[in-house]
């Protein structure tokens, strides 16, 4: 069975659809922390169970059974993502899980200046110490944070940061898609997979295609673009001038709280300019084309979308 938490969200929600068409809806569960809003899932045959990361008590029963679990990261900027993810690590050896598979971030690192890469790097250790087969989805940042980082530039023609560097933009629907074919090839219910990745027809959580997943994967777009370049392209796509601008971090901060941000928010966010610049999301990979047989999604897709 596979089990997917974090399935009313936009992210793993979108996972169990793709998964939907490749998986009989019977080996699917969903562990969700309101199981009302999951009534889609459950209306379609998939078991729909109580779990909640900060509920230590009801995560055994939601991920019995399972042979794969996908564990979705804590999105709250505030929580300590870190203790709760051992929260679920816990119960997933309790319950026997056969294999975690974590959505972690192409930038995990300790030294990260993003804070939740800082996470997903704690996390990846966790599971390493844990005795359970795992994967680290290292999906590529997702694209649509472009559209907030980006600012009014339609209105001001100008796009303004407090550092810069390449980001591989990553359209989050690619990323559950991957994550749905790898879990149905993990699963051994057929499907493309990437080579050098495995026989997807072996089940279980051993056997090849286990292998080929086993530690971090990483899944991105195909290009990594500045902030300068995405200006540049904003540029071509709208037929009028458009400049990348940088400012001092702490000019950018105190222009972010003015207009009504919260600085604890403003400098979470500062984090992933800092990052960018330090190089953390610049590598790119081609795995996740391979895995969905067609090229991912771009920045010149979500600009020209948004226009």
């Amino acid at each position: 069975m596979i089990v997917i938490t974090g399935a009313t969200g936009a992210l793993n929600g979108a996972t169990v659809d793709h998964l939907l068409a490749r998986v009989p809806a019977a080996e699917i569960a969903v562990a969700v922390r309101e199981p009302a809003r999951a009534r889609r899932f459950a209306d379609l045959g998939v078991r729909v169970r109580h779990g909640d990361y900060a509920d230590p008590a009801s995560l055994p029963r939601a991920f019995e059974g399972a042979d794969h679990l996908l564990l979705v990261s804590a999105n709250d900027p505030g929580a300590d993502a870190v203790a709760l993810h051992r929260t679920a690590i816990d119960a997933a050896v309790a319950a026997g899980v056969g294999r975690v598979l974590y959505t972690s971030h192409q930038g995990a690192h300790p030294d990260s200046a993003f804070k939740p890469a800082r996470d997903h790097a704690a996390t990846e250790g966790l599971l390493a110490d844990s005795g359970l087969a795992w994967t680290a989805l290292r999906n590529g940042f997702y694209a649509h944070s472009l559209t907030h980082l980006a600012g009014p530039w339609r209105e001001t023609g100008t796009l303004t940061v407090p550092a810069d560097g390449p980001v591989s933009w990553t359209a989050r629907e690619d990323a559950a898609e991957a994550a749905a074919v790898i879990l149905a090839a993990l699963a051994g219910y057929g499907g493309p997979a990437a080579a050098g990745h495995g026989d997807p027809t072996t089940a279980g959580h051993g056997g090849p295609a286990a292998r080929g997943y086993d530690g971090p994967v990483t899944l991105t777009a195909a290009a990594a673009p500045t902030f300068h370049q995405v200006a540049d392209l904003a540029a071509e796509l709208s037929g009028r001038p458009v400049r990348c601008v940088a400012v001092d971090p702490e000019e950018w901060v105190a222009t972010q709280v003015a207009s009504g941000t919260p600085e604890f928010m403003a400098r979470f966010t500062l984090g992933i300019y800092q990052a960018a610049a330090q190089g953390r999301f610049a590598g790119t990979d081609p795995l996740l084309s391979a895995l969905l047989a067609r090229e991912p999604r771009t920045v010149r897709d979500l600009l020209a979308d948004d226009a």
